[in-house]
């Protein structure tokens, strides 16, 4: 590592292997070097003179890139794509005068760039899944563990962990359905020639406007591609990486909301991130178990959600045909948006994997305000005794006035149940109290929401992708 150049610290501290390799040098211009061969295989099929010596020496030297010399030969001529043809010529000289055949450089770039974003979703695919695989687990287990629920971050009707935690699985779930279908819709530019009118095709093939089509079509299929974008100026849509971005801004969305509640209940004591024998919280204050993976979550996050608006500005402001203006900025958002989103995902994993619940602060903190969400249920079963609901209403607003006092002024429990249980007007229902306090009386439908979605929305999911699930490699964090 030179540690007098900048670094980013999405490859040297937080992205997982497999990402960063998607978006290496090695990983772009061997993926080149396919498409040069690639297209000369299919024009060679399509009756071009192109021998299979050619076609032999161009497939022996398809990763042996010497980055030194490509480098040298850039200062040379300026222009990154020739520099590459004429190293990949050194290699294959037999080849070098049909290398990139009637291609412009948008061939090997844009082409590739697809690749990338393909690839680095179907990264991104695995990682949702194994998120939402411990996720399912862990709303399961807790499907019917009654917790305070908040609106406003105020008190509000007891939910269940579990179907809290079902809402963060379902925007992951939603996020995954839109992933999918861009894998499956993605399209490849393929050949299109200078300004898209595949004018240098139809002369290569003298005015044979299928051979023009089946070029196309081959190359695509060539590189696992069986669709193909109808038509393009010399770029492919620029509207294709703003989808894309909006997908991973998305995923960003749901782990940051995620990640923002785990932070809310970890100052709540209720919920803690997985934390290391030896990993310190703080500098300064050695007691601080900090809840630094999702602030993480946050942090990148925050860039992510920010990409959709920069790609939708390089979609409007291509001029006619094409201009440059898009190549730099889109060399920096396409992998740091992948590679950014692949951290994010990654730390989720690690953080369902090993989260930890506080049942007992869960319970106190029920405890604490249940009396309030309780009196409803009091005032229905006195009333069914045959009690007046209007003087049982008075005592029970008298009664909370009193206690919500108390418990502001003095830092006391909250003891209206106590008052209630000892005013007469409830002494008919006084043995009754513990069964209508009972928490899990007040979580409605949680439980059962929670098992329903599951097996009809998650685990069919989870099934169909079973074998891509068993070879998921989640990555290394950094904390």
């Amino acid at each position: 590592m030179n540690y007098n150049t900048y670094s980013s610290p999405l490859t040297d501290r937080y992205a997982g292997a497999e990402m960063s390799f998607v978006w290496s040098p090695q990983f772009k211009h061997s993926t080149w070097r396919k498409l040069w061969l690639e297209l000369a295989k299919c024009e060679q099929k399509l009756g071009l003179e192109i021998s299979d010596l050619q076609i032999k020496q161009m497939s022996e030297h398809l990763n042996d890139i010497d980055f030194e010399r490509v480098a040298a030969k850039e200062k040379e001529l300026r222009h990154d794509v020739m520099s590459h043809i004429h190293v990949f010529g050194e290699l294959c000289p037999d080849a070098m005068p049909i290398i990139h055949l009637g291609a412009t450089s948008c061939f090997v770039t844009d082409n590739t760039e697809l690749i990338q974003i393909r690839a680095g979703m179907k990264l991104l695919r695995g990682k949702l899944l194994k998120l939402m695989e411990q996720m399912a687990d862990f709303c399961e287990q807790n499907r019917a563990l009654p917790t305070l629920g908040f609106t406003h971050y105020q008190p509000a009707q007891l939910t269940t962990v579990g179907k809290r935690f079902s809402l963060y699985l379902q925007d992951f779930m939603l996020d995954f359905e839109r992933l999918e279908r861009e894998i499956a819709e993605l399209p490849f530019r393929s050949v299109k020639g200078t300004t898209g009118t595949q004018a240098s095709f139809l002369e290569l093939f003298n005015g044979d406007h299928d051979k023009c089509r089946k070029l196309e079509k081959e190359v695509a299929q060539a590189m696992g591609f069986d669709r193909v974008i109808a038509v393009s100026g010399q770029t492919y849509t620029r509207k294709i990486d703003y989808f894309v971005m909006t997908i991973l801004s998305g995923i960003a969305q749901s782990a940051a909301k995620m990640a923002t509640d785990i932070r809310l209940l970890a100052n709540l004591k209720e919920i803690e991130e997985p934390f290391g024998k030896k990993q310190i919280g703080s500098s300064a204050m050695a007691y601080k178990r900090n809840p630094m993976r999702s602030e993480r979550v946050c942090s990148l996050a925050r860039y992510v959600m920010n990409l959709p608006g920069n790609a939708a500005m390089t979609e409007a402001t291509q001029w006619f045909e094409r201009t440059l203006d898009d190549s730099a900025n889109r060399r920096i958002i396409l992998g740091e948006g992948f590679l950014t989103v692949d951290v994010i995902l990654s730390l989720l994993i690690n953080i369902t994997d090993g989260i930890q619940l506080w049942p007992n602060v869960i319970k106190k903190h029920i405890q604490a305000e249940l009396p309030f969400m309780a009196t409803e249920n009091l005032l229905m079963a006195a009333v069914k005794k045959g009690g007046n609901r209007q003087e049982l209403h008075e005592v029970i607003r008298t009664h909370s006035m009193a206690a919500a006092r108390r418990v502001k002024e003095e830092g006391a429990d909250n003891d209206l149940l106590e008052r209630l249980k000892s005013d007469p007007a409830f002494a008919l229902i006084r043995a009754e109290f513990d069964s209508l306090l009972d928490p899990a009386t007040f979580v409605g439908r949680a439980p059962q929401q929670v098992e329903e979605f599951l097996a009809e929305a998650i685990r069919p999911i989870l099934k169909k992708y079973q074998s891509e699930l068993k070879s998921v490699n989640a990555g290394s964090v950094e904390v």
